[in-house]
């Protein structure tokens, strides 16, 4: 075998395991979730919530979690645009208490975090008032969020969706 071809397949190897290695080291998956955080999978044990596979764990993160409509939180939304880069949204909460320690353990009644998405496609958890939106396309977007328990269920009243959406234009 040739000498040159024998130390690239060496470095391949080595490289893909280091590359690999990295990535595990970083919370990289391939699962839909940021295993990176470890407050985001504390105690939650998806085989003793019926969750065994993926799908029904996906599943259980699109089934709304109802709640009472005289104690039901109250959402609204505000986008800007920063004076630097991108946008800031503002998101207003009552009967309601954004809590990340609690992130993917029990619901508690009043208490969980938020979900963001532009244009249907979701950025990420929000477990404040405010999140900077790096970009958005040129033309209208629709921003939405939506609140959600601990265990990620989102909250509804009466089968609807506790949730708020505005428009943005970008020229």
């Amino acid at each position: 075998m040739d000498r040159s071809l024998g130390l690239f397949i060496i470095g391949l190897v080595f490289g893909g395991g280091i590359g690999f290695a990295i990535a595990a080291a970083n919370g990289v998956t391939f699962d839909g979730h940021d295993h990176s955080d470890p407050a985001q999978h504390a105690g939650m044990d998806h085989a003793a919530m019926g969750h065994a596979d993926d799908g029904d764990h996906a599943m259980m993160h699109d089934t709304p979690l109802e709640v009472d409509a005289m104690q039901a939180p109250e959402l609204a939304i505000m986008v800007s645009a920063d004076p630097m880069a991108g946008y800031n949204l503002h998101v207003m909460v009552q009967n309601f208490a954004f809590s990340p320690q609690n992130a993917s353990g029990a619901d508690v009644p009043g208490e969980g975090h938020a979900h963001v998405y532009v244009n249907g496609e979701k950025l990420g958890r929000l477990y404040g008032a405010w999140y900077h939106i790096d970009t958005l396309p040129v033309g209208e977007n629709e921003v939405l969020v939506t609140l959600n328990s601990n265990n990620h269920q989102p909250l509804a009243v009466n089968g609807k969706v506790i949730e708020a959406s505005t428009k943005v234009v970008v020229e």
